[in-house]
């Protein structure tokens, strides 16, 4: 049989080997960045707080839906948000110092079993059938505080099993498997619920979920704090904490845009109510819909790191959270609140991973762990706030009012206040470039 040969005209045509490589190098610039994942403790770490950030959320929703039943108050739902506050508040603050001061490892694991105890007390009262909305607001308090402990704990480890380059990839990461259990966590308690006994069902499964979480933090090393540590204990280290905070513009403003744009902008406590007489239910869906955004923007955050103006940066995320949330107040389709409340997430996401940045760069490791606790205090207080303050405005005003008329007052407010604070509007930090090859583990956590 006769044999032909192509000539490299009958070729087909194939993209220039500078053009794949542009590509493929543009595709990795923009993707999620999973460096930090190859270091063994921060991929244990992340694996244990995964699972059990679908589990907070399944009891995250599980605990307004069961209030909303048992009162049909929307302000009583805002005041689960306020029962918390002080606690958080308190053990914040002083958690930070007591991580700065003593083994964090074994800080982290200890509140993080009394967090688990606390899901079993609420699974114990759905099995019993109490009924008890106070017992709810008090097992709702302790929760607060050990929620706070850990969560100064497990942020001031972050940066000591990372190098320094990779903490905002690591935080990235972080925050795109929290919003993954945002959608997923009340989509699954959204079918827990509608089961028979379906808040045991839920209870159940977020202690089912936790356990992963001190599976894995059993598993860390010790990490000490480095340097002196706070040699004194007690408020007067928490003041060394606030007073380093109050001379530096950059960090006292992060945490100010994070407040407004918590307590003016957030309609959590609203969904009840929007889903029963705006959207005839999807209360589910309306939940989940920041963290869908902020999860599709977490998939495409490889750009994050590469940001200079952090500062500049964080208030325009912060401001388009805000108008987002604005236009999803304003529609009365389920789909079109969704979408809106998703394009809010994506915007969350990135001010979120700025917020974090900032402190975790900015301070000093003898100081993190106040530091740690103060931004603690700072997002999961200001959710709280903005609990209360859109359940009580929708009761005196309505629903319109306190969901968008609030959030456009929240843009005025970011932009004004970033504008003003010019260390804060300038604030540029410089990029290093990361080490390709992970450290030793053992090497990772040495004071």
């Amino acid at each position: 049989m006769p044999t032909t040969s192509r000539t490299p005209r009958d070729l087909p045509p194939t993209a220039p080997p500078a053009l794949k490589a542009r590509l493929v190098s543009g595709l990795r610039g923009i993707a999620l960045d999973t460096r930090p994942l190859a270091h063994p403790v921060f991929r244990r770490l992340m694996i244990g707080q995964g699972a059990a950030y679908i589990g907070t959320m399944v009891t995250s929703v599980t605990i307004p839906i069961q209030v909303y039943a048992l009162t049909r108050s929307s302000l009583v739902v805002g005041l689960t948000g306020l029962a918390g506050l002080v606690p958080l508040v308190v053990f914040g603050l002083y958690g930070g110092a007591i991580a700065d001061r003593f083994d964090r490892r074994t800080l982290y694991l200890a509140s993080a079993c009394l967090t688990w105890a606390i899901t079993l007390a609420l699974l114990f009262q759905a099995l019993a059938d109490l009924r008890s909305v106070p017992l709810i607001l008090g097992l709702v308090a302790v929760q607060a505080g050990a929620f706070a402990v850990s969560s100064a704990a497990r942020g001031a480890i972050i940066p000591r099993i990372v190098p320094t380059p990779l903490v905002p990839a690591a935080n990235t990461l972080y925050f795109t498997a929290g919003n993954v259990g945002q959608v997923a966590g009340p989509l699954v308690a959204g079918l827990l619920i509608s089961l028979p006994n379906g808040y045991c069902w839920a209870y159940g499964t977020d202690a089912v979920l936790f356990s992963v979480l001190l599976y894995s933090a059993v598993g860390l090393p010790p990490i000490l704090p480095a340097g002196s540590g706070a040699r004194i204990g007690g408020l007067r280290s928490v003041f060394d904490g606030l007073r380093f905070i109050a001379a530096a513009p950059v960090l006292w403003m992060s945490f100010a845009v994070d407040i407004a744009a918590m307590t003016m902008a957030l309609p959590t406590a609203l969904f009840p109510e929007a889903a029963q007489l705006r959207f005839g239910g999807g209360a589910g869906l309306l939940y989940s819909a920041i963290a869908i955004g902020s999860v599709a923007a977490g998939l495409f955050s490889g750009w994050i790191g590469r940001v200079r103006r952090q500062g500049r940066a964080l208030a325009i995320a912060v401001t388009t959270w805000a108008a987002a949330i604005a236009l999803a107040g304003t529609v009365h389709h389920l789909l079109a609140a969704a979408a809106l409340l998703a394009a809010a997430g994506a915007a969350d996401l990135v001010s979120a991973v700025y917020r974090e940045t900032i402190l975790q760069t900015y301070a000093p490791d003898a100081m993190r762990g106040r530091l740690q606790g103060v931004f603690t205090v700072v997002v999961a207080g200001g959710p709280r706030l903005g609990d209360l303050r859109a359940g009580a405005m929708a009761s005196a005003t309505g629903l319109g009012v306190a969901w968008t008329g609030s959030s456009l007052l929240c843009m005025v407010v970011v932009m004004a206040g970033a504008l003003l604070v010019r260390p804060f509007w300038r604030y540029t930090v410089t990029l290093a470039q990361p080490p390709s090859a992970p450290t030793r583990p053992e090497a990772a956590h040495q004071p």
